[in-house]
């Protein structure tokens, strides 16, 4: 029996490989098989940063959410435990920004969960 070949099935699969390591420097743009491995690790790396992304913008939150609690005398841990007594449910997400943007508003919600300690 012969031998099967397909080769518009071979060139379209390296086509796609080649073109998802355009940019690539030296060989790893160029040769099929560097580039195959180069593009798979990217894959891998691509699929794991997805998930730690959203560990370092939850620290990122803490971190602004503890510089802007210290001035009013406050720790991060304290100042979350006071927000829970107080029945305040509002994400870090949002506490950071506000924070950062309205700081009347992140006074109040500060006040506010002095008020419960």
């Amino acid at each position: 029996m012969p031998r099967a070949l397909n080769p518009v099935a071979s060139r379209r699969r390296r086509k796609k490989v080649l073109r998802a390591a355009k940019g690539y420097v030296g060989g790893r743009s160029k040769l099929f098989k560097t580039a195959k491995e180069s593009v798979h690790k990217a894959l891998q790396y691509s699929y794991r940063h997805r998930r730690q992304k959203k560990r370092d913008f939850r620290q990122l939150w803490i971190a602004r959410i503890n510089a802007a609690v210290r001035e009013y005398g406050l720790s991060y841990s304290v100042f979350i435990h006071a927000l829970k007594k107080a029945d305040v449910l509002i994400s870090r997400k949002v506490l950071a920004d506000l924070a950062i943007r309205e700081p009347e508003a992140f006074n109040a919600i500060v006040e506010q969960a002095k008020s419960s300690v």
